[in-house]
């Protein structure tokens, strides 16, 4: 299984009967799946269906998506206004003794406003339920090419993710080959600087300095980061080439990956080691900006 981006666009259309209809969907980032609908009125019977037809095929996204519907297939129907003609025949007939004037001619009737009103045919249920079905069909069409598009994002996706974590790992290796970062050489630079304290002063406990300078080159050991650093590499690694929808998991490593490197430049007491940790907090930040990208 491959991994999916959370960005991606999409369309589709049809025609069922009368109605003519387009779906058109675009997909960003987001913690879940997010989906806006935006309806002609009178589609609300749809929205159920299609949430669900999302949710079948998505699992994280924020997506956007509007329908459009035109019934222009649908006969006109002339229809006359009985109530609107009947009046202004009755009040052409009190005004007619009180002046001279011609009958009214059919075609100048007609013409009236309100006389004659111009619509659609009356839709039947069943041609109503088939557009409806059709329109919910169009979506599940239009999101599998959504999911498509994300799939080959996704592809794009596995291939940089690989790259910044083998990156992570070459930098991991080059902190543990760092002369400085041994634990002999961190007591001997330590045991240096408690010499020269001694030197200027009698007041200092030698054996208690020693010591303390022990307890410091422990603390400062890197061994510890540096196994966890390899483990969640190694973990990342599994996820992607696993696949699926792992955007979350791949998260939380890239923050527990963040706190490691965090931990190394706060321990390190040699200028190529912490020279080191700052690539390596910005690898692992490159990492976690794509790893945002990931359903």
């Amino acid at each position: 299984m491959t991994l999916s981006s959370m960005t991606g666009f999409a369309r589709s259309h049809g025609v069922s009967g009368s109605y003519a209809w387009a779906w058109e969907i675009k997909s960003v980032n987001g913690k879940g799946l997010d989906l806006r609908l935006r309806l002609p009125p009178g589609w609300d019977a749809i929205e159920v269906p299609v949430r669900a037809r999302a949710a079948e095929t998505l699992t994280r996204g924020s997506l956007q998506a509007n329908l459009t519907v035109d019934r222009s297939g649908a006969a006109p129907v002339v229809r006359v206004n009985t109530a609107v003609l009947e009046a202004i025949l009755a009040t052409m007939r009190q005004l007619a003794p009180q002046m001279d004037v011609s009958p009214p001619s059919l075609d100048g009737l007609l013409a009236l406003k309100g006389v004659i009103e111009v619509g659609e045919s009356d839709e039947s249920e069943e041609e109503r339920r088939g557009a409806e079905g059709a329109v919910i069909d169009g979506f599940a069409q239009v999101v599998t090419a959504l999911g498509e598009m994300r799939h080959h994002e996704g592809a794009a996706l596995d291939r940089v993710l690989s790259i910044r974590l083998g990156e992570i790992a070459a930098l991991a290796e080059r902190a543990e080959e760092v002369p400085g970062r041994k634990p002999d050489a961190i007591r001997a630079r330590l045991a240096e600087q408690v010499a020269t304290l001694l030197a200027q002063s009698e007041r200092f406990d030698p054996d208690r300095l020693h010591q303390e300078a022990i307890m410091i080159a422990t603390k400062a050991d890197v061994r510890e980061e540096l196994d966890r650093l390899a483990a969640h590499v190694a973990q990342a690694q599994h996820l992607i080439g696993q696949g699926g929808p792992i955007g979350r998991r791949l998260d939380f490593l890239a923050q527990e990956l963040n706190r490691e490197a965090n931990t190394l430049c706060a321990k390190a007491n040699d200028v190529e080691l912490t020279n080191i940790g700052l690539e390596l907090k910005a690898a692992v930040e490159q990492f976690r900006e794509q790893v945002q990208n990931v359903e």
